[in-house]
């Protein structure tokens, strides 16, 4: 597992921390005892607050800062640097109009792109998707708390359903899965609608579109394109509450991606 840098800056920051206010503290001892002798316990008060009040304000400070951290990916600058994990799938890089990115091959069955050395427990997903409007061949999202290529959880999209003049179609927009138990077939047949639904507003099915996918075990809420109510909201399937966390696309599909911020809370 790679070691997060910034943890242990937030933790040698606290070690420092801690040590300069135990020599504060024992400025504060020092003079509380001169206050002492010269009966001015006022005085003596008046510091132990403020130590008191710097002491607290500082952990606050820590463990505010230690609530979140959010990171930005170059998705094409992580591919030259080749940090990604291919399955099933010929991956390159490319640039569209400033916006830089990868693409999925087609091919049969699914295909994953992991991080490389990235592990995702809560937080958010954030990422701009471009699928196509061809209808069952454009299946677009996220993997996450992978095990490894068959045991993972995935949000997708169906960008050929989003502007669906079939009502049925039209609700099979966003689905969530959780391989290898509960695949869209099982959660369709025994479940239906309650794990895949519309996407309202609709996207145009040819054009990117951002996703915006919330992890707070066990609830998954999916937003798009900055929209405040969610597409999909629904609870995790299994016990798992971390993994590895890649790009996806579905059966014959391919897909380009670009832009991801992924914030551990």
């Amino acid at each position: 597992m790679e070691v997060d840098e910034g943890l242990n800056t937030e933790i040698q920051s606290y070690a420092i921390l801690n040590l300069q206010l135990t020599i504060t503290y024992s400025t504060f001892e020092k003079t509380e005892i001169i206050y002492t002798n010269k009966r001015d316990k006022m005085k003596t008060q008046t510091f132990t607050k403020i130590y008191l009040a710097v002491f607290f304000a500082a952990l606050l400070s820590i463990d505010a800062s230690g609530q979140s951290q959010s990171n930005e990916y170059d998705l094409s600058a992580l591919f030259n640097k080749n940090m990604f994990d291919v399955h099933n799938r010929q991956l390159s890089g490319f640039s569209d109009n400033e916006i830089k990115g990868v693409r999925f091959s087609k091919n049969n069955g699914d295909g994953i792109a992991w991080l490389k050395g990235i592990e995702f427990a809560n937080g958010e997903i954030e990422v701009d998707i471009r699928g196509k409007d061809m209808l069952q061949q454009s299946f677009v999202g996220i993997a996450f708390h992978g095990v490894n290529n068959e045991i993972l959880d995935a949000v997708y999209f169906r960008p050929f359903n989003f502007r669906s003049d079939d009502p049925v179609r039209k609700i099979h927009a966003v689905q969530y899965i959780s391989h290898p138990d509960f695949t869209w077939q099982i959660l369709r047949e025994k479940q239906n609608g309650e794990y895949e639904k519309a996407v309202t507003p609709a996207p145009d099915g040819n054009e990117w579109f951002h996703a915006r996918i919330v992890v707070q075990y066990p609830r998954i809420t999916v937003f798009v394109n900055g929209n405040s109510e969610p597409s999909l909201a629904v609870n995790k399937l299994n016990e798992r509450k971390t993994g590895k966390i890649g790009l996806w696309v579905g059966n014959t599909s391919d897909g380009d991606f670009a832009n991801l911020r992924i914030t551990n809370k």
